[in-house]
This record gives C-alpha cells, structure tokens and sequence, in this order.
C-alpha cells in the first residue's frame, strides 16, 4: 500500500482539498495497480459516435471573478468596476480583463458565455452542479449524490484508445468529480504529484525488473485459479469488478501507450515554455497529451480562485499562468488539427459579488457567471449573452451549467435521457435539464 499526496488549498468554506491515491497489490508479483483501478474502469464496449471525441474540462476551483476574467466592467461605478483595467480581443468589439490578454490573441477560437447563471452560493452544491447537472440536496454531503460527466462517459464510451483510462483527473478527482451509484470502478485516474516538477512521473506504470509480460501473464493465471471459488462483494461497488481492473492493470503496464502519454518529457522544450512551466501549464500541457493518446475525458484541477481578499493582489499572481496556459492549449489543438474532436471548457461553480467588500475582494455570487468553450467543432469567435452593467444578473441569453453539460454529452455522443439506477435502484437521467446551446451550434 502506498499514499501519494497532491499539492492542497483550501476555500472558504475549511475543507482541506489536499489529494490523495492509494494502491494496493494485485499479488501478481510486481504488478501493483489492481488497488488504484478499483476506482478507474473503462466502458470498452461503449457504442461510440466519434472515436476520437474527448473532453478536457479546466476546473476552476473555488469560482473566479467574472469581472477580472471575461466581463469586465470599465463603466460602471468603481466600486464594481475593480482595480483592474480591459484589453481588447482578437474579435471587434470584445474585450477581457487585463489579465486574460494571451487568451484575448486567441479569441476567434473562443466562445465565452457572459449570462451563465444558478441559485446557490456555497461551494459544495455548486460544485456538484456544475460537474454533474445536479443540485447537491447535503450540502455537507463530502461525496456525489450523482455521478459527474467524467464517469458517465467511462461508464458509456469507455477510452477511445486501449492501454488508456478513460477519465483521468490532473492531479487529482474534481470536488465533486466521483461516479456515485456507477460504482468506484468509474472514478477518474488521478495520477497525483506536480506535473510541473522535474522528476514528475506516475508510480507502478510499468513492470518490476526481472518480470515480463510473459511471465506476469502465467502469474496472472495462477492468482486466478487460486481465486476462482472467491469473490468479495461489497455494497459500495470497491471490489465487484475485480476481473476488469485486473485486465486494466494488465493492459496499462504492459502497453507503452499510458507511460508515453504521460512523459512530458517527450515534449520538446519550445512546447512546455509555451504552456508555462509552472503548474497550471504542465498539468494542462498534460492533458493535451492524454487526449491524443486515446483518454476520453481529463479534467484539470486550477484552484485558489475563492478571492474574497485582496483580489487584484491574488489574481495577478494566479491568473497569468491559467491564462497562458488556455491560450496555448486552444492553439496547440488547432495546430494539430485536433480542434474539432477536442472540446475544451473552463469553468467554475460561481461567479463572485458586484461590489467590492471591505477586504479589497468579492465573495460568492451564483446569480451571474463566465463559462468559457473551446473546440468541438462548434461555432467559436463570439460572445454568448451578457450580464446587467454592474455584473449583477444576466440580460439576455440566460444559461446554466447543466447547458454545457448538454454540450459536453453532445460532442461525446451521449443522450442526456439514459437512465442509470441510483442507490436506491431508482432510474435517474444523466441530465434532467439538457437544453443545448444554441449559439454554439
């Protein structure tokens, strides 16, 4: 049994957000990822729409201003205008905050939703909304009550290569990226560590010294015959799928795919100083490289954004990095013409009060927020929607997270209408809310 830890920070709201990934023996003699992919499963026989439609979601953890990202308020009185000043973007007429202005280069390939809207100001059912389509009726409640998107395309698609998982989560799972009733075999991948750092690598990917894909094969034979009158069941799903992780786990280390894709040293030096070297880039520049190796569905883990003090202060050390980064990742799929099955969205679970408060920053605000789109072959250079003159409500075009989410089941192929049955064996809809975008169309 090992623990890797991941970088922390917390919100608001005290709970610790600090990682963590834990594997135990398969007893197969070197092989020990069976424990980490108890919680990781690939649908493999998924129908499929497109094969190489994949999603990387960017989770803005902890909801960032909507005024220093991409609705700016330079008119309005400076109590809720901010201290920052505007650029222009590469589309007439738009403009972001100062601190978006690489993303600003880039924004005929952007689409950025300025009416986006929910009911809630806490953390915890925000977040559950935004990654799964569902209010959270607990908002104590520290685990899913519905599976998040990632699961559910484990669960449909499965990966769009072999020798991948199918949902991987950069460093590690979403506040509310778990699969719920889907069973823990449809958790994400969370591969843990700092992408950024030079000795960056994912544990148990290949195979002990001395054992080959032959002879781990007769030890795989041998646990099964030893196991085949055995079966541990358990009511929380952690072990009902012990046969398909066991192939996963085979699959991954003794396929070159997942160890290539996750190498970043493999990336020319030109391309990491283009992401940044920091750790919002690389983990970005990461996912890049998982959704070319086959991975369905990658999400990012960007936190900090719970700016209730000091926001200008905060947003200059934190954003620039997050800015570089979705620039050049919008611009390295298109590069590689990769812009039309990669779907990119950044999104956090709220925006954040009109007014400046008396510490310099903004609380929580679900009433109006910013969701920014990329890719999918969907219709980029525009502005969807606006908010009222001092950032407090939307105007036109009103929105809500469980919109993109119909987009994101959308591109993947997904019918928002397929039933799956919750704990209590009742059929619920992946979405119950799934009305698309019609702009993006």
């Amino acid at each position: 049994m090992f623990e890797l830890y991941g970088r922390a920070f917390s919100c608001c709201d005290g709970l610790s957000r600090r990682s963590f990934l834990r594997a135990g023996a398969l007893g197969l003699g070197g092989l020990s990822l069976d424990g980490v992919l108890r919680a990781q499963a690939s649908a493999s026989d998924a129908s499929r729409l497109s094969k190489d439609a994949a999603v990387i979601y960017i989770e803005l953890a902890g909801g960032p201003t909507h005024f220093e990202t991409y609705d700016p308020k330079p008119l309005a009185p400076v109590e809720y205008r901010g201290p920052l000043s505007t650029v222009a973007t590469c589309t007439s007429g738009v403009h972001f905050s100062e601190l978006m202005s690489e993303q600003a280069k880039v924004m005929n390939r952007l689409a950025v939703i300025r009416s986006m809207h929910h009911d809630s100001a806490s953390h915890q059912t925000s977040s559950h909304l935004t990654q799964t389509g569902y209010y959270l009726r607990d908002r104590q409640n520290p685990d899913n009550e519905m599976p998040c998107f990632g699961s559910i395309a484990a669960r449909t698609r499965g990966a769009n290569s072999s020798g991948v998982p199918a949902f991987v989560s950069i460093p590690r799972k979403m506040r509310y990226g778990g699969s719920a009733y889907l069973g823990q075999g449809f958790h994400p991948f969370e591969p843990g560590g700092d992408p950024a750092k030079a000795n960056f690598s994912v544990p148990n990917l290949s195979l002990v010294k001395g054992l080959d894909a032959e002879r781990l094969t007769d030890r795989q034979q041998l646990v099964a015959a030893f196991d085949s009158h055995r079966r541990v069941v358990d009511n929380r799903g952690l072990s009902e799928a012990l046969d398909r992780f066991t192939h996963q786990a085979m699959e991954l280390v003794t396929s070159e795919r997942a160890r290539t894709a996750f190498d970043l040293t493999r990336e020319d030096d030109r391309t990491r100083e283009h992401y940044g070297r920091g750790t919002t880039g690389q983990s970005v520049l990461l996912a890049r490289r998982l959704v070319e190796a086959g991975v369905t569905c990658v999400t990012v883990r960007v936190g900090g954004w719970d700016d209730h003090a000091q926001l200008a202060k905060r947003m200059k050390e934190r954003a620039p990095q997050y800015d570089r980064a979705l620039a050049a990742l919008v611009s390295d799929l298109a590069e590689r013409g990769m812009d039309r099955d990669v779907l990119v969205v950044a999104m956090g679970e709220f925006g954040r009060t009109p007014r400046i408060n008396k510490t310099a920053g903004r609380d929580h605000w679900g009433s109006v927020m910013s969701v920014l789109l990329a890719g999918g072959a969907l219709r980029m250079g525009q502005v969807i929607g606006s908010s009222s003159p001092k950032g407090e409500t939307p105007v036109d075009a009103p929105y809500r997270p469980e919109n993109v989410l119909a987009m994101v089941y959308r591109h993947l192929g997904i019918s928002p209408e397929t039933t799956f049955n919750d704990f209590a064996g009742r059929p619920r809809y992946v979405l119950e809310r799934h009305e698309p975008i019609a702009e993006l169309i």
